[in-house]
């Protein structure tokens, strides 16, 4: 298999290409094209310069390093509790949704219904005390759902509870940062 820096190198004649210049890294002579990892110099690890000689870190500049890793850390943080907020958000807002249609379809099956209910009693009493009756008993159910709802309701966790654990982590760590 050729890689593709093997073939880059490669004329197409068949002939090797021209040395590149004292220094250049590989890809970094003419032909190589924009944007290419193989015309970049490599990266070198914070603390060595890039002849490879170990520098000493200044204190600001460990300052900074640990200052930025700090705020990487909140944001990362803030992005883990709004992620878990939002996700309690939606379950919430589908449970209520499904609850709003529910009780729009309900409603029409208990308003004919009632109606059928108030029409078979009327043939047995007054037409009246037969409204009356079934308006008493959708009273009850009513009530049952409406404590029901409620509780349900109660059981929705907004809290970020994930994020609330890894913040008492990280404050943990920064005070004993070496267990």
């Amino acid at each position: 298999m050729v890689t593709p820096y093997k073939q880059r190198t490669t004329a197409p004649t068949g002939r090797p290409p021209s040395p590149a210049p004292a220094g250049a890294h590989p890809g970094s002579f003419p032909g190589t094209p924009p944007g290419s990892p193989y015309g970049t110099p490599p990266r070198t690890p914070p603390g060595v310069s890039p002849e490879g000689r170990d520098e000493e870190q200044s204190i600001g500049d460990l300052i900074g390093e640990i200052s930025s890793d700090l705020s990487q850390l909140v944001r990362d943080e803030i992005e883990l509790a709004k992620a878990e907020i939002k996700q309690e958000s939606t379950k919430a807002g589908k449970a209520v949704g499904m609850l709003g249609g529910a009780g729009y379809a309900g409603h029409l099956v208990l308003l004919f219904g009632s109606l059928a209910a108030v029409f078979a009693l009327a043939n047995v009493m007054d037409p009246a005390w037969a409204a009356l009756i079934v308006t008493a008993v959708w009273g009850i159910v009513g009530a049952v759902l409406y404590t029901t709802g409620r509780k349900r309701l109660r059981d929705v966790n907004l809290k970020p509870e994930q994020a609330m654990e890894t913040l008492k982590e990280d404050a943990r760590w920064a005070r004993h940062p070496t267990s």
